[in-house]
């Protein structure tokens, strides 16, 4: 008896890796979302969090945080069964909660602490001195 090769199904939840860039033409972003550009225009004037800068040639140019957006929306939509009305209010909702969350405190040292902190850097800073002159 043959293994019988299971049929490709569309993956849920399917890792997009996203490359480590400044910016995105749509073109990129489309095929990195396996979203026709189209869909990209049209999500642009229905969800607010989406706003690609234009370049001084009118190519949209998406950050990281839109490209993130634009897979968090395509995920509401295409596998959790949003309406856009609902992705919206979701997405709204969301940074809403981001924005509520409290900040992460900056540790805090005595000063004892900093002076040592900054007799240490002093003593790098002697060292690569004395390398660059001698």
């Amino acid at each position: 008896m043959t293994a019988r090769k299971k049929s490709p199904r569309k993956l849920q939840g399917e890792e997009v890796i996203i490359p480590d860039k400044l910016y995105f033409r749509i073109g990129e972003v489309a095929t990195l979302c396996r979203l026709p550009a189209y869909v990209l225009r049209f999500w642009e004037s229905e969800f607010p969090q989406l706003k690609p800068v234009k370049s001084s040639t009118g190519q949209r140019m998406y950050r990281r945080r839109d490209v993130e957006s634009v897979l968090r929306i395509k995920q509401l939509l295409y596998e959790e069964g949003f309406t856009i009305s609902g992705a919206r209010q979701h997405m709204r909702a969301e940074t809403k909660s981001d924005k509520s969350q409290a900040a992460i405190p900056f540790p805090s040292h005595s000063p004892s602490e900093i002076q040592h902190i900054r007799q240490g850097l002093r003593e790098i800073l002697s060292l690569l001195s004395t390398r660059r002159t001698g």
